[in-house]
């Protein structure tokens, strides 16, 4: 393990690092009711007072007087015994009030008792809160609700729903329920301003669909790179869990959670965790807000991004904790001013942008800024990865103050990403500019930059200081600084 840290380095594309330091600032990132016991009062027994007989001029010498008896008192009645309590009942759902705005999805026949298909419920409680304005769809906490496969569709909904979730929602584990394989779990579509909120949790099984792996699934590139301390790449570990179902799941594997075309929506409180794929996805939404919320997956798990982001615009993401097997934030085509900062990552492959260019398409992505992130045991830390025969840009990204603890590669730009056996060499590329990585600290497991550029936008002109020593040497630093843009094809303009 060696530290590090980057200060100020821009190369022709205008990446610029700051410092490697050896120095690594260690970041911490009912009562129950009481009970009384009655007293009774008893009534008290009235005293006789006994009467004497006889003349005192005549006594019997052989009678013997009785002794006076005293009075009979009754013994006090025991206390009662203290009443065993009973488990407090769950509420029995009642209809629906005529010009409600809150819905609860027990009042729609949901069972909550995590066997039962609740999926028809929860259309029932969503097309219902859909009318009005403003309203909540309540999924209350000590429920387990057993949900397959549900669109939560907006087009003709009222704006500001809030999705009020403090119970649990579980995937269904049968092959049966997935059909040949979808894109997603749980949807949700065309809405304006709608909030998902709540401590509660969305749980994908995703242990089911992870033993079929690796056969389908591709494999990410850097991990070519990670050369463990035995000298041999593990490509398959083993997970966790075992498919105890019949039948095997289907390779296409959901995304837990997906909002599409909304504008306007926010994620927070809830944890997400074992998704089959993705846990996250924004796609084509404008005006993103995720916050203080969870996602928790193994290390290990193929493929389960933690946040993905493609074609959307306007997003922050803050003070939230992402463990998973693959991107903690993955930022793909489209995608333009996000922002994430005081972001816990790891396990994982760190946060990526990309990958981009795939099968010759052209790729978009600007003005994205990362900072105060702490990264702890991923493979990666900030990467930028691309693959030949693209096109497009992608412009004005900025990597601040980013704390790495055992990370293996913390800087990476591939722009020869493939996450097949073999991949054709192409010239064209994605091209990069005004990237600029500044207070990169902590330690490396493996190497601490990683630069593969392409020949046809090469970024090996690099520009900067380095103020420690690294090893291995990061020896393609120039002194002074770039003079300038230098114009890109038209075909890399966006």
């Amino acid at each position: 393990m060696r530290g590090f840290s980057f200060r100020s380095l821009t190369f022709m594309l205008f990446i610029v690092f700051l410092v490697w330091s050896a120095s690594f600032d260690t970041c911490i990132a009912r009562r129950g009711k009481h009970w009384r016991p009655s007293r009774s009062n008893s009534a008290s027994l009235a005293k006789k007072k006994g009467k004497s007989h006889g003349n005192s001029h005549h006594r019997h010498h052989h009678g013997v007087s009785k002794p006076k008896t005293p009075p009979h008192k009754a013994p006090a009645p025991p206390p009662p015994a203290p009443k065993e309590k009973k488990p407090k009942p769950k509420p029995k759902p009642s209809p629906p009030q005529k010009g409600s705005t809150t819905f609860n999805v027990l009042d729609f026949g949901a069972k909550g008792n995590g066997k039962s298909d609740d999926t028809k419920a929860f259309q029932a409680a969503w097309a219902a809160a859909c009318k009005v304005a403003a309203s909540m769809l309540t999924v209350p906490a000590e429920y387990v609700f057993l949900v397959g496969p549900i669109s939560f569709s907006g087009q003709y909904c009222k704006a500001n729903i809030v999705f009020q979730l403090d119970g649990t929602i579980i995937a269904p584990t049968s092959s049966n329920a997935w059909g040949k394989g979808l894109l997603q779990w749980l949807e949700f579509t065309k809405l304006v301003g709608t909030t998902i909120q709540g401590k509660g949790t969305i749980d994908g099984s995703g242990s089911v669909w992870w033993q079929d792996y690796p056969f389908e699934d591709p494999i990410d590139n850097e991990s070519e790179l990670v050369i463990p301390l035995n000298n041999t790449v593990q490509q398959h570990p083993p997970m966790p869990i075992r498919n105890e179902l019949k039948g095997k799941m289907p390779s296409v594997k959901p995304t837990a959670l997906r909002f599409y075309g909304s504008f306007n929506v926010t994620v927070t409180g809830i944890t997400i965790q074992n998704s089959p794929q993705c846990h996250l996805k924004f796609d084509n939404c404008a005006g993103v807000l995720v916050h203080d919320m969870r996602v928790s997956s193994p290390g290990d798990s193929p493929n389960t991004d933690g946040i993905h982001l493609q074609n959307s615009k306007d997003v922050l993401i803050h003070s939230t904790d992402l463990a998973c097997g693959d991107d903690c934030v993955s930022i793909q085509t489209g995608c333009t001013n996000v922002y994430i900062h005081n972001v816990n990552c790891g396990p994982g492959h760190g946060i990526s942008i990309g990958s981009l260019g795939k099968d010759g398409t052209k790729a978009c992505v600007s003005n994205i800024t990362v900072r105060d992130v702490v990264m702890h045991g991923t493979m990666t830390g900030v990467r930028i990865k691309t693959w030949q025969g693209g096109s497009g840009s992608v412009q004005g990204v900025l990597f601040s103050n980013i704390q790495v603890s055992e990370v293996q590669l913390p800087i990476v730009i591939d722009q020869f990403y493939c996450d097949k056996s073999k991949c054709k060499n192409q010239t064209s590329a994605v091209a990069l500019s005004g990237i600029t990585y500044e207070k990169i600290r902590g330690t490396y497991t493996v190497k601490p930059v990683h630069f593969a550029c392409s020949d046809a936008l090469p970024c090996i002109d690099t520009f900067g200081e380095l103020k420690t020593p690294t090893t291995p040497p990061i020896s393609c630093l120039q002194t002074g600084k770039p003079s300038g843009n230098h114009p890109q094809k038209d075909y890399d303009t966006c």
